[in-house]
């Protein structure tokens, strides 16, 4: 696969991925926040965050 098709391929995914977190959260009537910039940065890592952090833990989450 040549570079620039890997990186078309991987900027389309993060955009989805930032959209598809956006759209989750406003179907569930959650405060996207910060999540969709974090998950457009860093792709299926933000993806984990935004499901798995937990703001309201006394430990501060992750």
């Amino acid at each position: 696969m040549e570079v620039q098709a890997f990186l078309a391929a991987t900027l389309v995914g993060h955009i989805a991925f930032a959209i598809f977190v956006t759209v989750h959260a406003f179907a569930t009537d959650r405060d996207p926040g910060k999540w969709p910039f974090v998950t457009l940065a860093f792709g299926l890592a933000g993806i984990a965050a935004y499901f798995f952090y937990d703001e309201s833990a006394e430990d501060g989450g992750i």
